[in-house]
């Protein structure tokens, strides 16, 4: 540890001596500017706005990326292949743009599907001989070995939204009907009445003959995908279980998935040299985690686990009390399919929190979608890229940049470093394993800002923009 610290001394010492820093800032009118280098000034001094704790490292950074949806790649294709192509080296290719490394992908239908699916829905089918990817071929294979053209190291993990309808007790994809106030009623899922159910019930069908079926599925997914040489290094068992929704969804509770993770899930992955991790995790419920970490059969399987939405008041518990697991964060909030400057701010304050609590992996949600982020089932959200069908167009929107401001910079293999002080809540440091320090700045204030940070006995001083969010490379 010595070494490292006295490594990372010695290049923020030898920036300090001459070498040049980098500087690239953002706000509401112009995206990405890169600023004068002679702007970062490097001084001593005995406060500072924040204080960076080089010498207790905190996680090591996996990677960021995004969600390989259906409605991403049709989105895309309504581009000519010239932007098309320019968009995926943007987000995949190292040193490009956003550098993403670790995505997500879905096992069958989720809300941003064309529609209603899974890879078996032949009654009864316990042997899974019917079992086809048939609809990813025309999707989400394509989308992938898109993004593996660009970086062939991509990792992909996966969840499912739904498991096969029949393997649900109400035979159907979703779980409650539309809500009018909220989804769009012209996307109506046609669930009847004696269909609906609640969170904290089992949908999946508790028998063991269901429950090893299901882990055949997964198996199964993993060996197609395989043969199309798309390696999926993880899974999670359900998307969201506590979720009742009028999209592809399946509330378990949380002591049916540790038996399904310890007894069927985790031993057929094991098979495959695939890891689970528990997931994806949305209430501020830790003792749901607690559920199968503490179970001796589901918890010999579980690597970690995955938090998005209200899941994120429960990430700083597990991360104090399993200090050693490994957490991500896996479906930032999806916004309202405006895109504007007010959610990247908020988008903001996410990153920020779940990278405080330990998480080695972010990942954004839709890679893409059409002008107003509408999904198959009336709900618009928000996207790192926005289409416009008729004009045959695109534009990268503001969370793409403040993504970059992260992923570009801060590498596989990175750590966390610990910040302090009054303006600890707007500050993120990483150092690389060349040792590179990454400072990423977010000035809230109307009016320009003058920001110190310390680094041990030095510190870097720099006057930000207003409203405006920055990464300086040191």
């Amino acid at each position: 540890m010595k070494n490292l610290i006295l490594i990372f001394l010695t290049c923020f010492s030898a920036v300090a001596c001459g070498r040049s820093a980098q500087w690239v800032a953002s706000t509401a009118d112009v995206s990405w500017e890169v600023q004068e280098p002679t702007g970062v000034q490097f001084v001593r001094c005995d406060s500072a706005d924040a204080e960076v704790d080089a010498a207790n490292p905190q996680q090591t950074i996996e990677g960021f990326g995004a969600c390989f949806n259906e409605l991403g790649w049709t989105s895309l294709g309504a581009l000519g292949e010239t932007d098309r192509e320019t968009i995926m080296r943007e987000l995949f290719a190292p040193g490009v743009g956003a550098n993403f490394t670790v995505c997500r992908m879905p096992v069958g239908a989720n809300d941003f599907s064309r529609d209603w699916y899974s890879y078996n829905e032949t009654d009864g089918d316990f042997a899974m001989t019917n079992f086809s990817i048939d609809n990813d071929r025309e999707t989400l294979v394509p989308f992938i070995k898109n993004a593996q053209k660009y970086n062939p190291e991509l990792k992909i993990w996966a969840s499912p939204w739904s498991p096969p309808t029949w393997m649900k007790d109400n035979k159907h994809y979703a779980c409650q009907p539309l809500d009018a106030s909220f989804f769009d009623p012209r996307f109506a899922n046609d669930l009847k009445p004696e269909q609906r159910r609640a969170e904290g019930m089992n949908m999946f069908i508790q028998s063991d003959d269901h429950m090893k079926a299901y882990a055949l599925y997964f198996a199964k997914f993993i060996e197609a995908y395989r043969d199309e040489n798309i390696p999926i290094f993880m899974v999670m068992p359900q998307n969201e279980f506590n979720s009742c929704q009028p999209f592809p969804s399946c509330t378990w509770q949380a002591s049916a998935l540790a038996r399904f993770v310890g007894q069927h899930l985790g031993p057929k992955m094991e098979e495959l040299g695939v890891e689970v991790m528990f997931g994806t995790m949305e209430r501020p419920n830790p003792a749901l985690v607690d559920t199968l970490l503490r179970d001796p059969a589901s918890s010999r399987y579980i690597r970690g686990v995955g938090f998005q939405w209200a899941g994120k008041h429960s990430i700083a518990s597990i991360h104090e009390r399993y200090p050693s697991l490994k957490l991500y964060q896996t479906e930032q909030e999806c916004g309202n399919g405006r895109n504007d400057w007010r959610l990247c701010r908020y988008s903001w304050t996410l990153l920020k929190h779940y990278l405080d609590n330990g998480a080695c992996v972010y990942d954004y949600w839709n890679i893409s979608l059409e002008g107003g982020g509408m999904s198959r089932w009336g709900w618009r959200q928000n996207s790192l890229v926005t289409v416009d069908r008729e004009a045959k167009s695109y534009k990268l929107t503001y969370e793409y940049y403040l993504m970059k401001h992260v992923s570009h910079y801060v590498r596989p293999g990175a750590v966390c470093l610990p910040v302090s002080g009054k303006q600890a809540g707007n500050t993120l440091a990483f150092r690389n394993a060349d040792g590179s320090l990454v400072l990423v700045l977010h000035n809230d204030a109307e009016a320009a800002a003058e920001r110190t940070v310390r680094i041990g006995d030095r510190a870097v001083r720099l006057t930000l923009k207003p409203d405006s969010f920055n990464t300086v490379i040191l």
